[in-house]
């Protein structure tokens, strides 16, 4: 990628670090308020009325979901969409609505992967969906899954679907899940008693906003608290194509541009540069089109039909998911990662110990080894040192598992085997000496 396209994508998706020096988050959230309201394009953080007036106009509406104080978010520049001259003409056939915050967020509504603060509804006044833009794979790097051609292919697809509503109805009709376990962000117990269901702009604005992350990390929350074990589709949310081998094209709505070799996409037969136009029976918009489908699909594995089309024609497949497919999934970038660190590693960051520091120690290339890359230093995420697990030592054994070879193994055991209140042996290999140490199962 040349020098500009890095500064045109930067400069949609970053952040204007020029205007945030300086600025505290309290002040990023209202300095970001007074400018989009004053511009007067944006309905800002009132979904009730883009709802009225799409109902009104007759238009779709596009919500777009933002972090303002997340420094890394990917962010919609509205500097740049205003002026572009393919997306901004898109938007005008839209009702836009900014919504920089998910308290009293309708959450029966707005499903997505919440490990993200940049995310795109396009949908009818009648609260069909119409499709999701927004995909993350990497906690900074984001340019192999978005871009603005993409943004724009996107747009003009809900447009189109738009055009043909309501007799393609059921084209879009799974796009909406199912009723959530809380009807909005606060209403979990973890964030009952800290949030209500709007901003406090009278008090410290950016301390009354939930962010998307904390959606995630409440979900996980709610579920270990009753002691039965995280679900895998709420562990590993929102597999990315890339997790069963499938690279898409990120300027195209739905084109492959890459299959990795002996994975489960190309054992469905897809080919590069076939166009995916339908996928579990859903027409797709985007990478997050594809994500939905495959996090609505079981654990316990599942088939996929596609249609697609290629230059010999169209073509139907199917992707034949297995039990645990999900489990190739990385979850390791994920923001709320971090939480089910503090339940189950007491705040360590583990990493697989090269193959030189195996056997270094005497230990053989498929045995467990999982380094301690860091170790919290604060509360319940340094309980691990305070336990006496230090940097380098090399975890071998976890509560008498020795086949947890990588961090994402060790939490899905965990998460799904144990509860908060256990004590759990873990023995580690420091210099020449294994010492065992028990480790708390955090709340």
């Amino acid at each position: 990628m040349n020098h500009l396209r890095w500064m045109v994508l930067a400069s949609f998706f970053g952040v204007h670090l020029s205007a945030l020096v300086g600025q505290t988050r309290d002040e990023m959230v209202r300095e970001d308020r007074r400018k989009v309201t004053g511009d007067g394009f944006w309905i800002y953080n009132d979904l009730p009325k883009a709802f009225a007036e799409a109902e009104a106009t007759g238009k779709p509406i596009l919500v777009v979901l933002r972090c303002i104080p997340c420094h890394e978010c990917v962010k919609l520049d509205d500097e740049l969409v205003d002026k572009d001259p393919v997306i901004r003409p898109l938007l005008d056939q839209f009702v836009c609505a900014r919504q920089v915050s998910t308290n009293g967020l309708d959450l029966s509504l707005f499903q997505y992967d919440t490990d993200q603060s940049f995310a795109v509804f396009m949908l009818n006044a009648d609260g069909t969906i119409y499709g999701r833009f927004g995909t993350r794979s990497h906690r900074t790097e984001w340019y192999g899954d978005v871009s603005l051609p993409g943004m724009a292919k996107a747009l003009q697809g809900a447009l189109d679907l738009h055009q043909g509503y309501p007799a393609n109805r059921h084209l879009v009709a799974g796009k909406r899940g199912e009723k959530p376990e809380v009807a909005s962000p606060e209403q979990y117990p973890s964030l009952k008693d800290r949030f209500t269901e709007s901003l406090d702009y009278s008090g410290d604005v950016a301390k009354s906003c939930i962010h998307c992350h904390q959606i995630g990390d409440a979900q996980k929350q709610f579920h270990w608290e009753k002691r039965q074990g995280i679900p895998e589709e709420v562990l590993f949310p929102y597999p990315h194509p890339k997790s069963i081998g499938l690279t898409l094209d990120p300027k195209e709505r739905a084109t492959v541009q890459q299959i990795e070799p002996k994975s489960i996409a190309e054992r469905a037969g897809l080919k590069k540069g076939d166009q995916i136009e339908l996928f579990g029976g859903q027409v797709p918009l985007s990478f997050a089109d594809l994500q939905w489908v495959l996090h609505r699909t079981s654990p316990k594995g599942g088939s996929i039909p596609m249609k697609v089309s290629r230059s010999t024609g169209p073509v139907e497949l199917a992707l034949e998911l297995d039990a645990g497919w999900r489990q190739s999934s990385d979850i390791s970038w994920r923001v709320s990662t971090w939480g089910l660190r503090r339940m189950v590693t007491g705040g360590m960051v583990l990493v697989e110990a090269d193959s030189e520091r195996k056997s270094a120690l005497g230990l053989g290339d498929r045995e467990m080894a999982l380094s301690v890359k860091s170790a919290g230093k604060y509360g319940a995420h340094a309980a691990a040192r305070r336990a006496g697990f230090q940097v380098g030592d090399i975890i071998v054994s976890y509560d008498g598992k020795t086949t947890l070879n990588s961090e994402q193994q060790l939490i899905h055991y965990a998460t799904t085997h144990l509860a908060p209140g256990r004590m759990i042996t873990v023995k580690v290999r420091r210099e020449q000496s294994e010492i065992a140490l028990e480790l708390p199962i955090q709340p």
